[in-house]
């Protein structure tokens, strides 16, 4: 019945330490033999999971895909071959970033088409993207016009408390138009913000048109609210046992095993093989 699996990483797929588990890579290899295919969905940038498409056995392979920046980018495993992008308009993506380098809390991420950039760094954020094998460079100027002729596909920042995060947002909404922005929190400590009507839901839909998939046909696994809008347009909607409340609420499946213990060999188990 089911044709695709899209899975967050951190929090999801992921332990926490970053790494992936031998039983989550060996279901997945299960899966995808049976021609089902799984597509990581995630915030990140596809650079940072390479390693772990390496152990699944995805990596540099043709017609198996990711997608990365919260919906922003899909490729083909094979080359990282753009097959869409979302990228956000570059005066957008200018005035959210202008909000957060006014914060001196902030760490404010630009994620461009191939590279992160961060502007401020702050060491705990600093370090979790360390653990997890995503590498950036630090800006050492807040001039934007760099990214004038790329693809600027989100604009994040990195905030200590929910209520810094939630403040950001009313900020960033003040001076841009809310009706241009898909904004979502991520990690425990993300505000995200990429293009309206660009999210882990849209991607999902827009690979599976393409791969003839029908939504209802789709496995989406989340934890975190970044993760709402995949859940809200599959078949199967799952939460890991970790996820937060409003992530339960819409799952039809809610694991038994947290991220730590092999939590997405549980749903393909019972779903899939």
């Amino acid at each position: 019945m089911y044709k695709m699996i899209v899975c967050d990483l951190d929090e999801t797929l992921m332990n926490d330490d970053g790494s992936l588990s031998k039983k989550n890579a060996a279901a997945i290899q299960e899966a995808t033999a049976k021609g089902v295919y799984f597509v990581p969905n995630s915030g990140r940038g596809y650079a940072s999971f390479q390693n772990d498409l390496e152990t699944m056995h995805l990596r540099d392979q043709p017609n198996q895909y990711s997608i990365s920046y919260n919906g922003g980018l899909i490729v083909e495993n094979k080359d990282n071959r753009p097959v869409a992008v979302n990228a956000m308009p570059f005066d957008i993506a200018k005035a959210v970033f202008a909000a957060g380098v006014a914060n001196p809390k902030a760490a404010t991420h630009v994620y461009t088409q191939n590279e992160l950039y961060i502007y401020h760094p702050i060491d705990d954020d600093s370090n979790y993207l360390k653990n997890r094998g995503v590498s950036f460079e630090v800006m050492e100027n807040d001039n934007f016009d760099q990214f004038k002729d790329q693809n600027v596909m989100k604009v994040i920042m990195a905030l200590p408390t929910i209520d810094e995060r939630k403040q950001m947002r009313a900020v960033v909404e003040s001076q841009v138009d809310a009706s241009k922005l898909t904004v979502a929190y991520s990690s425990g400590r993300y505000v995200e913000f990429n293009p309206a009507g660009i999210d882990k839901g849209s991607a999902a839909v827009q690979l599976g048109k393409l791969l003839d998939i029908k939504p209802e046909e789709i496995i989406a696994a989340g934890d975190n609210s970044n993760d709402l809008p995949m859940l809200r347009v599959v078949g199967l909607p799952v939460s890991v046992s970790n996820g937060i409340d409003s992530v339960k609420d819409i799952a039809k499946y809610v694991t038994e095993a947290d991220n730590n213990h092999d939590a997405l060999a549980e749903v393909i188990n019972k779903f899939v093989l």
